[in-house]
C-alpha cells in the first residue's frame, strides 16, 4: 500500500511564504506523476502544482504560477511545494496525490486520475 505523508503547514500573514512536503512510501516512487491539490473551506478540490516523474516537466495553476514552485528528490521520496506571497485566498487544505503514469499524462488536474492521497496539511493565511 502505496502512503503518502504530507507536511509543512500552518498558519502565515499575508506575503509570507509556506514549504510543504510529501514522502511517499514507495519505492518506485520515480515512475509516479505527482501533484499538489487544495480543497479551500465549502469548495472543490482544485489542482495547484503537478511534476513529472523525473521532474522535467510541470503544471501551474494560474493561481499558483509565480508564487508558487514544484518540485521532487527521487532520492529521498519526496515532493515539495515551495509557496511564497502567500494570500488569504490560499487558505485550504493541501494534499499531494501520485499516479502511476507511463507517457503522457493529459488530466493532471483531475482528482480522479490520481491513485493516492496524502491525509491533508493545512495552509491558512490571514490578512
Amino acid at each position: 500500500q502505496v502512503q503518502l505523508v504530507e507536511s509543512g503547514g500552518g498558519s502565515v500573514q499575508a506575503g509570507g511564504s509556506l514549504r510543504l512536503s510529501c514522502v511517499v512510501s514507495e519505492v518506485s516512487f520515480r515512475i509516479y506523476y505527482m501533484a499538489w491539490f487544495r480543497q479551500p473551506p465549502r469548495k472543490e478540490r482544485e489542482g495547484v502544482a503537478a511534476i513529472s516523474p523525473g521532474g522535467g516537466i510541470t503544471y501551474y495553476a494560474e493561481s499558483a504560477k509565480g508564487r508558487f514552485t514544484i518540485s521532487r528528490d527521487n532520492a529521498k521520496n519526496t515532493m515539495y511545494l515551495q509557496m511564497t506571497s502567500l494570500k488569504p485566498e490560499d487558505t485550504a487544505l493541501y494534499y499531494c496525490a501520485a499516479a502511476e503514469v507511463f507517457g503522457e499524462f493529459p488530466n493532471y488536474f483531475a482528482p480522479g486520475a490520481y491513485n493516492y492521497w496524502g491525509q491533508g496539511t493545512q495552509v491558512t493565511c490571514s490578512s
